[in-house]
């Protein structure tokens, strides 16, 4: 009779909902000179409402931002050309308080025009930035305390290719560690190269690897990617040609095994990729189309690493720029950057499509969205 009981009890527990959580979430801006430019929302991951917590911080264009593995510190880009008359941007490090807040640590220039990405080492201790009109990447120590050391390395991109007006010239858009923190990829939308840098140690220099990038159809503009959990494969999102590309690792070389289109067949009209994200558990991948104003959503076979387009999901909004998926993979939320707007859309856990719950934020100008997991 007592093991009756407790399995009716433990049927009924399953049923019942989790206990919602309330997660921080930091959304960058442009802006228009020094202005409210990050903003905090914290948000429920049983309903998906959003809350302003009405503690903005001033910056100019932080149209990126980045948080330490450790949860204390987050970077930003200032996303300018001309910072201090030095044909440069910038980048902030600013002190997570207890409540989410953000405390300013430093700031410091990037030595590059108009830095538009900045990610974070696995293991803390290094930053880098893409400075897109600048074509080149920037490096820097992170210091105990959270501060940012003056540049240490400048990595310049070289090259052109195909696509008129947008790559005359390099653009580095966006730059990544990999999970061992031995390697860094970049993306250059101008020269449609997956750079590939080896990452030094005890004080040297990042250098080219011995296979130094990956490179895909001319005129395509790689802009964005996200690594599989395992690490074999990569998944890079090319905003001129509208196209997702398969990247797997054989031995220590990466080739490209599929390139797959964003869009539906009979879409008719410009449309320019922006952001991808892999769901926690790799079964998804999702892109956003700018013009088309969706998101794409692909199921991934997890042994081949190819996808399948199921779902355009309209991002009731335009012009997505970034996205994310909340902490709980219960939620997708969009950054519709010219209807300043953020989005809020239920995750399918076991197809993975998307349904908008009806929620949406005004936001002015929103283009990253980041949470503090």
């Amino acid at each position: 009779m007592k093991s009756l009981v407790l399995f009716t009890l433990g049927l009924l527990l399953a049923g019942m909902p989790t206990s919602a959580k309330k997660h921080i979430m930091y959304v960058g801006t442009y802006t228009k000179g020094m202005a409210d430019g990050i903003f905090i929302y914290s948000f429920d991951d049983q309903t998906g409402k959003l809350v302003d917590l009405k503690t903005p911080v001033v910056s100019n264009n932080p149209s990126f931002l980045a948080i330490s593995p450790d949860k204390k510190y987050l970077y930003s880009v200032g996303e300018l050309d001309n910072l201090n008359e030095n044909k440069s941007g910038g980048i902030s490090a600013f002190k997570i308080e207890k409540n989410g807040h953000l405390s300013l640590i430093n700031h410091v220039l990037t030595n590059g025009a108009n830095p538009c990405h900045v990610s974070v080492s696995p293991d803390g201790k290094k930053l880098v930035a893409s400075n897109y009109s600048g074509g080149n990447l920037s490096l820097f120590d992170i210091l105990p305390d959270g501060r940012l050391s003056e540049m240490v390395q400048r990595i310049q991109h070289s090259g052109s290719s195909v696509f008129p007006g947008r790559q005359n010239e390099p653009h580095a858009h966006s730059a990544r560690f990999d999970a061992t923190g031995k390697l860094l990829f970049a993306a250059d939308l101008g020269i449609d190269e997956l750079k590939i840098y080896q990452v030094g140690v005890d004080g040297k220099q990042v250098s080219p690897n011995s296979q130094p990038f990956v490179k895909f159809a001319p005129g395509s503009g790689p802009r964005h990617f996200d690594f599989s959990s395992d690490g074999n494969f990569i998944y890079v999102i090319s905003e001129l040609n509208s196209t997702i590309s398969v990247l797997i690792k054989y031995g220590g070389v990466w080739k490209e095994i599929q390139t797959i289109k964003t869009l539906p067949k009979d879409f008719v009209g410009e449309s320019w990729c922006a952001d991808i994200h892999l769901s926690a558990d790799g079964r998804f991948v999702y892109g956003s189309n700018r013009g088309h104003n969706s998101i794409a959503v692909f199921k991934r076979d997890q042994l081949s690493g190819k996808l399948e387009l199921i779902q355009t999901a309209s991002v009731e909004g335009n012009w997505p720029r970034n996205f994310t998926l909340d902490p709980s993979g219960r939620f997708l939320l969009v950054a519709n950057q010219r209807s300043n707007d953020i989005t809020v859309f239920k995750v399918d856990e076991t197809s993975g499509k998307i349904s908008y719950t009806g929620i949406k934020v005004q936001n002015e100008s929103p283009v990253c969205l980041q949470f503090l997991k």
